[in-house]
């Protein structure tokens, strides 16, 4: 089944490994086969993944686009989740959640998970910073 992507003007997006931008007005693509696509609202840069569960969601999305290197983006995925759950273990929760999609290979469905684990983070930073902890 085809998929249809409208880009806005200087709208990227990532599809196989390649990246496109539309460099004018709308456009509308049609991808016709089956291969990793992130929208650049997906793309988190490797320079703003600054923070632990940030760090997650950037090594899941190589995964998900450079499946070439699986193998050892996995080690540095099972490690990072191991400091994650050990530092936050009221994380556990998300992160089996992304474990069962990562070992199902099931990595943009991953990605949505860790897009939560994300926002989780978000949310206990700035409640530790609020109580004057952080």
């Amino acid at each position: 089944m085809a998929l249809k992507i409208t880009l806005k003007a200087n709208e990227r997006l990532v599809a196989g490994g390649a990246v496109i931008r539309n460099t004018s007005g709308k456009c509308e693509l049609v991808i016709e086969n089956n291969v990793p696509i992130l929208r650049e609202r997906e793309i988190l840069s490797e320079k703003k993944a600054t923070t632990p569960c940030r760090r997650i969601y950037f090594i899941i999305q190589l995964m998900y686009i450079d499946e070439a290197n699986i193998a050892e983006y996995h080690k540095t995925y099972w490690s990072l989740v191991n400091d994650v759950v050990q530092a936050a273990p009221s994380t556990i929760t998300l992160i089996n959640q992304i474990n069962e999609q990562i070992l199902a290979g099931r990595h943009y469905q991953a990605l949505k998970i860790a897009k939560r684990l994300i926002e989780y983070e978000d949310e206990a930073m700035a409640q530790a910073a609020r109580s004057g902890g952080g």
